[in-house]
């Protein structure tokens, strides 16, 4: 795969000490052989390559616009054969919303519809594993407020994502 063709992954970042705390639990749950990244929230999973430019220059248009997005965590989330950090923010959803008609068309199948929210901490476990492990963290994730800073934009390499800019919401 050239540079150009990686397709690009757009999340949403997490504030530092949700974002610590979240990639220590995949740090210790997440299968160590799969366990390539920190704790992330995808928005998109597979931009075409050849937008990387108009969507870099869309992103810092957009986000100079915008206050940081204000985000809900809401608890575990099961995944069958894993587990997530739910969340909530319809602000967000409405931003991705925004993003998503900008780029009609262009879209995969799986990017043309809104994600839940989540965050991943385990996953390809059996469902006993996930089940153990939803017991063992039962009330220790409370529901609380916080603020996402902003975007992060990446290439797919078919391991790592190979981190390309960040994008601060630094509206009034």
């Amino acid at each position: 795969m050239s540079a150009g063709d990686a397709p690009l992954i757009l999340t949403a970042e997490l504030p530092p000490d949700l974002h610590r705390r979240y990639t220590d639990l995949r740090t210790e749950y997440f299968p160590p052989e799969r366990n390539y990244l920190e704790a992330h929230v995808t928005l998109f999973h597979a931009l075409p390559a050849q937008c990387e430019d108009e969507l870099r220059r869309y992103l810092a248009r957009l986000t100079g616009e915008i206050t940081p997005v204000r985000g809900q965590v809401e608890g575990l989330m099961p995944l069958g054969g894993g587990t997530a950090i739910k969340l909530s923010s319809p602000e967000m959803l409405t931003l991705r919303d925004e993003i998503a008609e900008h780029f009609r068309g262009m879209l995969t199948n799986q990017d043309q519809h809104r994600p839940r929210l989540h965050v991943t901490i385990q996953n390809k476990v059996t469902g006993k594993e996930a089940q153990a492990l939803q017991a063992q963290l039962a009330g220790t994730i409370e529901p609380r407020p916080f603020t996402f800073p902003g975007l992060a934009l990446h290439a797919y390499r078919g391991g790592p994502w190979e981190f390309i800019r960040r994008f601060a919401f630094r509206g009034k």
